[in-house]
């Protein structure tokens, strides 16, 4: 009985052994099992991040190399580098707006630009706008062709004005270079129409110019000798003396004639002393005209008037020579003689000018100057 009992606790104590190792060892299993599930996660996690990494490192890398630089050189046409030029980078679609400036060097540069199709437009002040098209490769680092500069163009319309007595002043200087056969000088005659009035001033100077003008002399003293050859105004006598006294009148004729015919009473009664010149129509209307010419002149104002100035000018110059000429000439015939003589030889000078004497002056000006026709 004791021996069965001592048996039954035996076999109870070796149950409760082999449970507990059987315990033991589902323990290590189960233990050793969630390891290798925590193991396996955890290598999984690794690689997953490491994978991850690995894609983002090699993207970048590929990103990097794909990007390119664009370089280029700005000259003028002697090949000077031109710096502080503005230069624009666009590409195809006209995106990517990229701004430099060129070196001291006439260098640009853009860096990390995607590949494409792309332009650069370079501006500098005083050239005109130039522009570079290209296409950029993955990684390349392309230069354009160098980019030559040209000096803008720019039109200019400029109005210059001249006042009223600058144009007349210019006039002026075109009628002394009126000289027919090239040397004697005929200032009083206007080839232009509506040639701008004279002032005072020009008046008394066309004048003094006219009157001391070397032809002036030579021609008086052609007249003079003529009027000896004749033996007018016999009461000067001959020889030397004779001739001298002859030339010292037909000399004051012309002083008096010029001063107060062609400068003093066209400037009180705002007339134009010289003679405007047709040129066109019938030979009969150019005559007449002509011979118009010695009853009527162009007022300041540039109208048609009666020639008091010119008419006046004359006698007056007639009625002073009775001063100098011989004292049997002198009276009211000498006057209106010398006054005859004067209007006379006025109309066959207009006749002169109107056919003959413009064919043999070289330099006549028969445009209208800037701003003719002005009247003050």
């Amino acid at each position: 009985m004791r021996q069965e009992t001592t048996m039954s606790r035996a076999d109870e104590s070796q149950k409760s052994f082999g449970c507990a190792v059987r315990a033991a060892v589902c323990g290590v299993c189960l233990a050793f099992g969630v390891l290798s599930l925590a193991g396996g996660a955890t290598a999984q996690s690794e690689a997953t991040t490491d994978g991850s990494a690995t894609s983002s490192a090699a993207a970048s890398h590929d990103e990097t190399r794909a990007r390119g630089t664009i370089r280029g050189y700005v000259a003028d046409r002697t090949n000077t580098a031109v710096a502080g030029a503005t230069v624009t980078l666009t590409r195809a679609d006209g995106s990517l707006g990229q701004t430099t400036g060129t070196d001291e060097n006439g260098q640009f540069a853009f860096e990390g630009i995607a590949p494409g199709g792309f332009k650069v437009t370079i501006n500098a002040q005083g050239f005109a706008t130039q522009s570079e098209s290209g296409v950029l490769h993955e990684g390349e680092s392309l230069t354009v062709p160098q980019v030559t500069l040209v000096i803008s163009t720019v039109n200019t319309e400029v109005s210059v004005t001249m006042t009223h007595v600058e144009l007349a002043e210019a006039q002026i200087k075109d009628e002394e270079k009126q000289r027919v056969l090239g040397f004697v000088p005929n200032y009083y005659v206007s080839y232009v129409p509506d040639a701008a009035s004279l002032n005072t001033k020009q008046k008394f100077e066309l004048a003094w110019k006219t009157t001391i003008n070397p032809v002036t002399f030579l021609i008086t003293g052609a007249a003079a000798g003529f009027e000896q050859m004749q033996d007018q105004y016999g009461g000067y006598g001959q020889g030397a003396a004779g001739y001298g006294k002859r030339y010292g009148a037909t000399y004051a004729d012309v002083v008096t004639g010029n001063f107060i015919g062609a400068a003093l009473l066209p400037s009180l009664m705002k007339q134009d002393p010289r003679y405007f010149y047709k040129g066109t129509g019938s030979k009969k209307s150019r005559i007449l005209y002509a011979l118009a010419n010695m009853g009527i002149t162009k007022g300041d104002n540039g109208k048609w008037q009666a020639n008091y100035s010119g008419l006046l000018g004359s006698l007056a110059a007639a009625g002073i020579s009775n001063l100098y000429y011989p004292a049997n000439e002198r009276g009211a015939s000498l006057t209106l003689e010398n006054f005859a003589i004067t209007v006379a030889a006025g109309g066959a000078a207009n006749i002169l000018q109107e056919f003959v004497i413009k064919k043999l002056t070289p330099n006549t000006q028969s445009h209208t100057n800037l701003g003719a026709g002005t009247q003050p």
